[in-house]
Order: C-alpha cells, then structure tokens, then sequence
C-alpha cells in the first residue's frame, strides 16, 4: 500500500489548499478590495480548470507514462500555488488558479489510476481507505491552519504551505513509483476535448454570472445557452466517435451510473458547505478566521473518523442501503447547519460538524468506490476521466450554487451585509438537493458492488449472477 500512501501526498495538498482557501475568504476579499462572495470565482476557477482537463488525464496518462506525468502535474500544481500567493486582484487570483486547476486535473485522476491498475479488486476498499485517510489530514488540520495563519500572518501563506508538500511528493513519486504507459494508445480526440472544454467552461461561467454585481443580466442566459448547445454537440460527437474522450457508453453500467448521476445531486448539496460554513461564522456570526478554522475542523474530524469503518459498514450492509440512508442523514445535516445562530452552543456546533463530516465522507467513500465496481480494466481509464470530470463540476455548481443563494437572499432583504437567515436559506434550498440524490441510489440492486464490499444480502446466489448494466 506504499503506492497509496505517496499518492495520497497529492491527495493531502489539494484538500489542504481548498480547505484553508475557504477559511481565508473574508480577509481575501478585504485584501483584494472585493466582496467575500465573489471570491466564489475564485473557487470556481479552479474547478473549472479541473474540470475541461480532467478527461484528457488518462489518454495524457497512457501516452506518456502515468509516473511521468504524475510529477509534471505535482510541479505545476505547486508553481501555480506560488502564483496564488503573489497576486494582487481577482483576475490574478482567478487566473493564477486557473493553472493550479491544471496540475490538479492530472495530479489527482493519474494517481488514482495508478493505483487502480495495481491493486485487486477485493482489497480496493483497503487500498481507497489508505489513499484517502492521509489525505483527510488535509482538511483536519486545513481550517485552523487557514485560520491562524490568515489571522496573525497573511492569507498568502496559505498558498505557500504547498511548496514543501509538493517538494515532498515529487521526490516518493520519482523514487518509489513506476513508469506506467500503454504500448498502443489511441489517437486522441481533440474535437470531444475542445466540445467538453468549451460547454463545461460556458456552463460554468453562465452559473456563475447569475446575479453578479456589475455583470449585464444578458450575460448569463446566452452562456448558459451556448453552454447547452456546445454541450449537445460534444454528445453527438462522443456517440459517434470510436476512441471518444468522453465515453458515454460508461453510463451504461449501472453502478457507474448510478454513483455518477446520485453522486452529482450529492456532491452539489455537499460542495455548497465548505464555501458558505466560514462565511456564515465569519461575516454572519462575527467570529475571526482563526475560531472559524477551530469549528470548521469538527467536519473533517469526522470524515477521518469514518475512514477507520468504511469498509465493515459497506460489507454489513452493502452499497445500496448505506448509500440511501447515509444521503438522507447527510443531508439533512447539512440542512442543521443552517439552523445555526450567533448564540448556538458550541459543543452543539462542533457535534453536527463531526456527524455531519463522518456521514459525508463515508458517501463519498461509498460512491468513489461503486463506480468502478464493475467497470472492465481495459476502460477504467475513460472511466477515471468521465467520474472526475463529473466530481468537479458537481462540486462547482456546489459552490456557485452557494453564492447564488447569497446573492439573491442579499438583494431581496435589500441589505448591505450578509445576515444569518441568508445562510438558513441557503443551507436549506442546498439540503433539498441533496435529498434528491436518494433517488436514484434506491434503484440499485441489492448486491450492487458485492465483489467489492463482500457483502450479499442473498448469501446463497453468487454476485455475478447481476448483470453490470441491470437495473
């Protein structure tokens, strides 16, 4: 599991820097001169960037060595922190993480794919716990690191902490990894890259134009219409296609299915928090950035405690009922949180955060791992790329579905200042999301993911006997 361990170092310093960047926001936006809320581009950007790369990462990966490229990613990453750090407006910060976004899109799809080519299928719930849990240090520690060093130091030193951790992970990569490339690679489809790249990007932008300061009201609706459009194209183009880039066809297996369509309900509810949590005891309850991180921890406390039962959970009750129960449990978490007032008891706080955090993480873990149950190793490439590619945007429309809500619970109380009933608002409309996503995990079969859980609710009847793609 030393593979898993070293690239979870990659793991560590992306949660690391979206955790401490959140934290930040409010003193971010009164540095650049910019309301905290629309340092949401900020975000965006990133997962933007994230988001048009992610579905070359595998061909990039297999044409030129996953090792390879795995530390060209790592270094990119890094100099774009560097980048971070040093800008002086919004634009900067936006383009400068628009670059980091680019070594995320194949730092973090190309290690986990290298670990999905060596590790069996019965020990991969193992092996994703071992990747993941290091990296769960990330946003334990993330928040009162962004807090502190926002409160007594400066917010650009949240982005310089990556330059010893990227130093780090290139050197086990080089080091212990080894060079992975496939001998006959296909040519790659540069019309689905330009057609995903371009819809993603005008969806994107279109979302998060709605309701901005300064921004025409016509601009929206035309981005998100051509962003459609784009996006029909790319459709077509990926159906006709012999070697898509972004292979549809995946869809038709119904655990990936259904843990990418569920998911992306799950991952919108799920992206809003780590974007409207520090704002709401920051700017709403008036807490400094360093007691906000203090709180803010409990969720990731959670997560990590999760990590140590994910795999007896899964195999006691099998994909399909943790995944229905756990999406409402964590949804109406999230929902609580909104619930929270200036005077709520702190030890009540900090027990909905670690709840909340270990019920998400264990979803996020169940859903990571049912989407390449059944999926052929001869694909799991496309595989990697159309699930990370979803993940991102998922997240993104999470953030910017967040500041939307701000923006419109602020324009409709006609107030300056965020108050806390903007944030119920906005926690609860984001709740509702993340209940649909119950949806569609309900529809999986019972033994869904057997193979790879070990659980069988007809201990009897072999797990095969289900058909990859049977409802």
């Amino acid at each position: 599991m030393l593979v898993a361990l070293i690239i979870s170092c990659a793991l560590f310093m992306e949660n690391l820097d979206a955790t401490v960047l959140a934290t930040a926001l409010p003193a971010m936006g009164e540095s650049l001169g910019v309301s905290p809320i629309h340092l949401s581009l900020a975000i965006t950007a990133y997962i933007l960037s994230l988001a048009v790369f992610i579905p070359i990462s595998g061909w990039v990966a297999d044409r030129f060595g996953s090792s390879r490229v795995f530390r060209a990613a790592i270094v990119l990453f890094t100099l774009g922190s560097i980048a971070c750090g040093l800008s002086q407006s919004l634009p900067q910060l936006a383009l400068a993480r628009l670059l980091q976004g680019v070594g995320g899109a194949m730092m973090v799809p190309v290690g986990r794919l290298v670990l999905l080519r060596t590790v069996p299928k019965d020990q991969l719930v193992r092996a994703m716990n071992y990747l993941t849990t290091p990296a769960m240090v990330g946003p334990l520690i993330g928040p009162p690191i962004g807090g502190l060093l926002t409160t007594y130091l400066s917010w650009r030193w949240i982005f310089f902490i990556n330059i010893p951790i990227g130093l780090l992970g290139l050197y086990l990569s080089w080091r212990y990894i080894a060079d992975h490339r496939e001998e006959a690679v296909a040519k790659l489809d540069g019309w689905g890259f330009v057609n995903s790249g371009v819809a993603l990007a005008a969806l994107m932008a279109g979302f998060e134009s709605i309701g901005r300061d300064g921004v025409d009201w016509r601009v929206a609706p035309s981005l998100l219409a051509f962003g459609v459009l784009v996006g029909i194209v790319a459709v077509r183009h990926s159906r006709r296609h012999p070697h898509p880039l972004v292979d549809l066809d995946l869809l038709k297996t119904a655990t990936f299915r259904i843990s990418v369509l569920g998911g992306s309900l799950f991952r919108i509810c799920m992206g809003a928090i780590p974007f409207l949590l520090p704002l709401m005891l920051q700017v709403g309850f008036g807490m400094t950035a360093f007691v906000s991180g203090l709180l803010t921890f409990a969720t990731a406390a959670g997560a990590l405690v999760m990590k140590m039962t994910a795999g007896p959970i899964l195999r006691r009750y099998g994909f399909r009922q943790a995944l229905v129960i756990n999406s409402v449990l964590s949804a109406l978490l999230t929902g609580a949180i909104g619930l929270f007032r200036p005077d709520t008891p702190v030890p009540l706080i900090l027990l909905v955060l670690l709840v909340g955090g270990f019920f998400r993480s264990l979803q996020f873990t169940g859903l990571n791992t049912l989407a390449f149950a059944d999926v052929p190793a001869a694909r799991m490439s496309a595989a990697t790329s159309l699930s990370s590619m979803v993940q991102q945007v998922s997240l993104g429309m999470g953030v910017a579905t967040g500041a939307l809500l701000l923006h419109t619970t602020l324009a409709l109380h006609g107030g300056a200042q965020l108050v806390p009933h903007d944030f119920m608002v906005a926690f609860l409309t984001v709740m509702v999301i993340g209940l649909a996503s119950f949806f569609f995990f309900i529809r999986l079969d019972p033994d869904a993911g057997a193979e790879v859980s070990g659980h069988h609710s007809h201990p009897l009847r072999p797990a095969t006997e289900h058909a990859a793609g049977d409802d």
